[in-house]
């Protein structure tokens, strides 16, 4: 028996995307906005721009929605990694299959809940928690503790440490920025990090897992850093664990990460958004002072004033920044070694790899309606070192167990290099390895401020926002 935690940020009614009144309308109009690119990042900007009353004209050279952020089916799966091979029948059947082409989870009290409470794109949306939040350490897994409560009951830490580290963990869940009375006298915005985890002198292990596993930090460069961000890290952490009393403190879509863009693009759409899917070319349009003034696609151009897209459609504006290796794997059991989670996370900090970079695995199963009864869904990730993905991601990929499939796959990540106000041309970052959508979504809010002049209010009360619930059902 499991327990399962149906969660409803607020009154969830299906609504398929494609019950939208998505216009097929002539291109010779003139829009505020033109976005290329139906990923997550494209559609949340599409949905706050339409919110304001901007004309929004959406494009894609795909034929359908979430580009990069999109979920697959077992056939578009096998297309894409095997070409013209047929899955195993032993699969099930494809139709059942929802794998994510991104590998996130959502923090319960993040930021992209705050943006779907905001714009009410919830109603479009049905949540589930994740069951399980684990660190790797000296070849085991173990259980992230989060609190004071579970840190003293944590096999990751002797008694000693414990102590020192329940210490640690109160001083967190009591800190308020805007209280000097819960800084305990220190500056965390001219202390580093370093400085401030060594009040506490705590093993190097314990700050390991604090600083990968609670904070979410891809690396140490956090350590030399103000401890201000690191610990509002940790807070955050702790305070998504406890907001739906889950075994995690992270939430997953029903049916996958690619409900997400389909849910702003409905927001865009009601609010007036033209949507235009399976458009070849999408080429930018620049007058001569380089501004951009249009999308041609077909022999037609679209005018506008602004141009928000994806790195792949304007690829001379970009510059290489990394790459992401990934390994996608069917199963037929849960993660070992993680009290048999239907979903969970596994951190494997970068010291316990010899790497300069983290590792993370990820799975999910039929308890989220990603995949068929009996079946689960892996990934495993990294910032890739290396050109051979298949060897680098072997340690994750080891604590997987037996697997069924696995598909290798590196993919480059770019970030803009472009004067946005001198081109009109607003470009989205790739999306990175990080275990969550911190930095999705700061990406959106800044290309939202850079295109409007303003900030999104985000100081929604979530406690309020959420419809509460949890509704266990036995398996």
């Amino acid at each position: 028996m499991v327990s399962n935690w149906y969660l409803l940020l607020c009154d969830v009614t299906p609504d398929p995307i494609h019950d939208v009144n998505v216009h097929a309308v002539a291109m010779d109009e003139e829009y505020d906005v033109i976005v290329l690119g139906t990923g997550l990042k494209e559609c949340i900007i599409s949905g706050l721009l339409s919110v304001d009353g901007l004309k929004v004209l959406h494009m894609d050279k795909n034929d359908y929605y979430g580009g990069e952020s999109s979920s697959l089916n077992l056939i578009q799966l096998w297309k894409r990694f095997r070409g013209n091979d047929k899955a195993p029948e032993s699969l099930g059947a494809s139709k059942e299959y929802n794998v994510d082409m991104i590998h996130k989870f959502m923090m319960a009290n993040g930021a992209l809940v705050r943006v779907l409470i905001h714009t009410n794109v919830t109603k479009y949306l049905n949540f589930k928690a994740v069951e399980g939040s684990f660190v790797y350490n000296k070849g085991k897994i173990y259980k992230v503790p989060a609190t004071d409560v579970e840190a003293l009951k944590s096999s990751l830490m002797g008694l000693f440490e414990k102590r020192r580290a329940r210490k640690f963990f109160l001083y967190v869940q009591d800190f308020d920025e805007t209280d000097p009375k819960t800084h305990h006298g220190m500056d965390l915005n001219n202390v580093t990090a370093r400085d401030f985890i060594a009040k506490y002198e705590l093993e190097e292990d314990t700050i390991d897992f604090i600083g990968h596993a609670l904070a979410l930090q891809p690396d140490d460069a956090y350590l030399d850093q103000p401890a201000m961000e690191f610990v509002k890290k940790v807070k955050l952490y702790a305070e998504s664990l406890a907001r739906f009393q889950a075994g995690s403190p992270y939430i997953y879509p029903m049916y996958g990460l690619g409900e997400l863009p389909q849910g702003f693009a409905r927001l865009s759409a009601v609010y007036g958004g033209t949507y235009m899917l399976n458009k070849p070319e999408c080429k930018v349009e620049f007058d001569e002072s380089g501004k951009a003034y249009g999308v041609t696609s077909e022999g037609e151009t679209a005018k506008c004033k602004k141009v928000v897209c994806d790195p792949s459609y304007l690829t001379n504006k970009v510059q290489k920044v990394g790459k992401v290796a990934r390994a996608i794997c069917t199963m037929s059991h849960p993660i070992p070694n993680t009290n048999d989670s239907h979903s969970a996370q596994v951190i494997l900090p970068q010291k316990q790899l010899g790497r300069k970079s983290d590792m993370y695995l990820f799975c999910c199963s039929y308890s989220h309606n990603i995949a068929p009864k009996g079946k689960y869904i892996a990934f495993v990730l990294t910032e890739a070192e290396t050109d051979d993905p298949e060897t680098e991601l072997k340690p994750g990929v080891d604590l997987l167990g037996a697997v069924d499939e696995i598909f290798y796959e590196t993919c480059d990540r770019y970030m803009p290099v472009n004067d946005s106000a001198a081109d009109n041309c607003f470009i989205s970052t790739s999306y990175d390895a990080s275990t969550h959508f911190e930095s999705t979504v700061q990406d959106v809010l800044d290309m939202y401020t850079k295109i409007t002049g303003k900030a999104v209010d985000l100081s929604v009360d979530l406690s309020a926002a959420s419809a509460g619930g949890a509704n266990e059902d036995q398996q």
